[in-house]
């Protein structure tokens, strides 16, 4: 039987160097230590790091505090990229520090998605009336 899983579920090795990165990314963010116009004085929130398989690769998705200029802060990471993977090598306890990809955080849209959609008159009438039907089934 082969060790490795075929699933798309990542291992327990991936989610704890996933979120080593992310601490250890969300300090070096906090210090400001980068140079980029379009990086100064803002304050971004490191919701998620995915590692593949072979833990050379980071995806790092990003949101910058109040959601503005997000896809502009993305490329002045990923212009950055090397020498922020520069700056977290000596901070990783990891073979090999993983190159890093910046992606915008789309998590917090797509909850409002689903919070709207569940605040909607047909979803509030559907439960509205399921409930009215649980309540004639006990009587």
């Amino acid at each position: 039987m082969p060790r490795h899983k075929k699933s798309g579920a990542p291992s327990q090795r991936m989610l704890r160097v996933g979120e080593l990165v992310r601490h250890t990314l969300s300090a070096f963010l906090t210090r400001n230590d980068i140079s980029d116009p379009d990086l100064s004085g803002v304050v971004l929130t490191v919701p998620e790091v995915r590692m593949t398989p072979d833990l050379k690769l980071a995806s790092v998705y990003v949101m910058p505090l109040g959601g503005d200029n997000a896809p502009q802060v993305v490329d002045a990471l990923n212009r950055n990229r090397k020498f922020i993977r520069g700056g977290l090598a000596p901070l990783l306890a990891l073979k090999y520090a993983p190159d890093l990809r910046f992606f915008v955080d789309d998590t917090f849209d797509e909850a409002d998605r689903i919070n709207a959609i569940l605040a909607s008159e047909r979803v509030q009438r559907d439960l509205r009336d399921d409930s009215e039907t649980s309540t004639d089934k006990t009587d």
